[in-house]
């Protein structure tokens, strides 16, 4: 019987996967009669949605990280294990990291999904995508290096596709991206160079669908893209990228093919889920979509496998509209806590009815004192929908002193306009031409 306590031995709980979903599952588990094991490559909760501020050089990496053994700490019936699960048994009900079996009683797989490059990976190194710290880490290397590049670039062409960034992809990232470079190259940098004018700088936004933000309500695309382009970022819809090579963005809009000379191109579009899908899906012949995501039943569970959920980024969860709900932190934090609401019931032989999603809106920064709001009674943009936007990312920060930072980063930042975390760090220190 799922969920039972047997020989006295508390019901042993394995959570992969640090995120949104895995962490508010061990948090809602805190005081329950389990014993919760949660293993992540890294020690550290990321904040992803504000990556882009790291790239950018708004925010430090700390500022948006939490220590998982830190946030767990007075979870006394939870231990944190640093290593990476490259395989599970589900009959032998174990999940393997490194040379170690780690025996469960109830799985729990959310470890999210990585940029696709749509089966040109060779484009990742030419156009990094955001997903992790060390992406944000080393877009913003290639972001500040470039201004250096043309600060000593005599060759005009040359010193041009140095100040074009090209950001493929419309969506919220790809939107919060164009809008921090813009701000970025127009405000905070006017006045830090001596041989270039940063307001030169053009910022491409790139999008294949027909207008930016597509899952939003289109008169907030509108407004969004309206904003952008009073920023100063050119927005070209119906755009779909066909090659990059040589520092050469090559388009395709209808008919006609354009190329782009540029030396920073950054990644925003489309997703992939992480390698153990695959390894869930030959393990257990559960099914997944084409960008390998799991087919997760209406409890979030796998099919023929009561005892495993699939959460967060990494699910393809479909059975209340007939479409998969969005990757977004929400989603991921509400199924996180759905989960272990049922793992406690079924502790006493007890269920719950089916996941059911609330969706509290979407939201988008554009840039300064500009962004969307869509929170279904009410669609808001402009400055309300900025402090909106402020408030609910510093709602779901994890520890209050990142909270704290955070805020008073933005302070500062908004009275100043002056990024502190300007650094160019990596082993490619100069850049190449």
């Amino acid at each position: 019987m799922i969920g039972s306590i047997e020989n006295n031995l508390p019901h042993q709980v394995v959570i992969v996967g640090g995120g949104f979903g895995g962490l508010y599952t061990a948090k809602s588990l805190a005081k329950a009669n389990v014993n919760v094991t949660l293993i992540d490559k890294r020690n550290f909760h990321l904040f992803q949605p504000l990556l882009y501020q790291v790239a950018t050089g708004t925010l430090s990496p700390a500022d948006i990280s939490s220590p998982l053994r830190a946030v767990l700490s007075k979870s006394k019936n939870t231990k944190v294990i640093l290593g990476e699960v490259r395989d599970i048994d589900p009959q032998a009900q174990k999940a393997i990291v490194g040379d170690q079996a780690i025996p469960y009683d109830t799985l729990i797989i959310a470890t999210g999904v990585k940029h696709s490059y749509f089966g040109k990976d060779q484009w990742e190194e030419f156009a990094p995508g955001l997903k992790t710290v060390e992406d944000a880490i080393e877009m913003r290397r290639q972001i500040f290096m470039a201004f250096e590049a043309a600060e000593k670039e005599t060759d005009i062409e040359k010193r041009r596709a140095w100040l074009t960034f090209v950001i493929v992809g419309g969506g919220p990232t790809g939107v919060e991206l164009a809008g921090a470079l813009a701000d970025l190259a127009y405000e905070t940098l006017k006045q830090d160079f001596r041989n270039i004018d940063t307001s030169e700088t053009k910022i491409l936004l790139l999008e294949g669908m027909d207008r930016i933000l597509p899952p939003y309500a289109p008169e907030l695309s509108q407004a969004a893209e309206a904003s952008l382009r009073q920023f100063g970022v050119v927005v070209q819809t119906k755009t779909l990228v066909t090659n990059i090579e040589n520092d050469i963005v090559t388009v395709k809009q209808e008919d006609e093919v354009k190329e782009i000379a540029s030396k920073t191109i950054l990644w925003a579009a489309g997703v992939k889920a992480s390698p153990i899908g695959k390894v869930l899906a030959e393990r257990t012949g559960v099914e997944c979509d084409r960008v390998g995501r799991v087919i997760v039943e209406p409890d979030l569970s796998i099919k023929g496998y009561p005892n495993i959920f699939v959460i967060g980024d990494l699910a393809n969860f479909s059975h209340q509209n007939g479409k998969p709900l969005p990757g977004v932190a929400p989603v991921a934090k509400q199924e996180g806590e759905y989960v272990a609401a049922l793992i406690k019931q079924r502790l006493h032989n007890k269920t719950l009815p089916q996941f059911s999603y609330i969706d509290r809106g979407s939201l988008a920064m554009i840039g300064h004192n500009s962004a969307v709001v869509d929170l279904g009674f009410i669609k808001l943009t402009g400055f309300l929908a900025w402090l909106f936007w402020l408030l609910i990312h510093i709602y779901f920060l994890i520890e209050f002193d990142n909270k704290l930072i955070v805020m008073l980063q933005w302070a500062w930042n908004y009275i100043t306009r002056k990024r502190g975390a300007r650094l160019i760090t990596g082993q490619e220190l100069l850049p190449t031409d």
